[in-house]
């Protein structure tokens, strides 16, 4: 594969799906049910990370191995579920999938079978040339693998990408495959930890679409 005109990855969960309220409750619910401490939506931000397990085990102050992070990872996803219909898309979302004059895709690392119908739901079917989530049964490792399977499966060098996600994971998935990355502020990461990373911040994600367009080459941060 080679370079050709640009290409655009989004991310789900944090980025066109506004669902960081959502989240926050859920995590808590995973912490309350090994009697741990809840966090804040500006204490997730400054702490999330993953692996989740390393998260989890940073906030519950003591080791969460396969097994234990099975168990956890089960609440988390059942009390989501349950919530999801309350998450509606980032504000200008819309907006900023149609600025995109090339071709765009969506990457995530939630439930495959249950991203694309959420796809469906939220009226977006057709927009995207691919739409990947998480294959396996348990998530929260890192997006890496997952971003370069994504490519492979659409003929495309990574070279030639843009990534736009709210995450440090998101940042060093690009970096992984030789793409871009613009970081989308209004999500799970504190703004000052993505600013740190040296990758471009935007705070809206028609921002995001205009930083990601307007360079052909290595992006500057804002």
């Amino acid at each position: 594969m080679t370079p050709a005109s640009t290409h655009l990855v989004w991310d789900w969960n944090g980025t066109l799906l506004n669902d960081l309220s959502l989240v926050v409750a859920c995590t808590n619910a995973v912490f309350a049910s090994e009697g741990g401490p809840s966090v804040t939506p500006d204490e997730h931000r400054v702490r999330f990370r993953r692996p989740i397990a390393d998260y989890y085990t940073e906030i519950l102050g003591r080791a969460v191995d396969d097994d234990a992070f099975g168990r956890l990872d089960k609440i988390f996803h059942d009390a989501y579920r349950m919530g999801l219909t309350t998450c509606e898309l980032a504000h200008d979302a819309v907006d900023a999938m149609a600025a995109w004059s090339g071709s765009q895709s969506l990457l995530s690392m939630w439930f495959h079978d249950e991203l694309v119908p959420a796809v469906e739901t939220y009226g977006l079917t057709g927009r995207f040339a691919r739409v990947d989530g998480l294959r396996a049964q348990i998530g929260g490792d890192r997006k890496a693998e997952s971003l370069a399977r994504h490519l492979d499966a659409l003929g495309i060098d990574g070279r030639s990408v843009v990534l736009i996600g709210d995450s440090l994971d998101d940042a060093d998935a690009a970096r992984s495959v030789g793409a871009r990355a613009v970081l989308y502020s209004g999500g799970f990461t504190d703004r000052a930890r993505l600013l740190a990373s040296g990758h471009p911040v935007a705070d809206s994600l028609t921002q995001a679409v205009t930083l990601a367009t307007g360079s052909t080459g290595p992006l500057r941060r804002s």
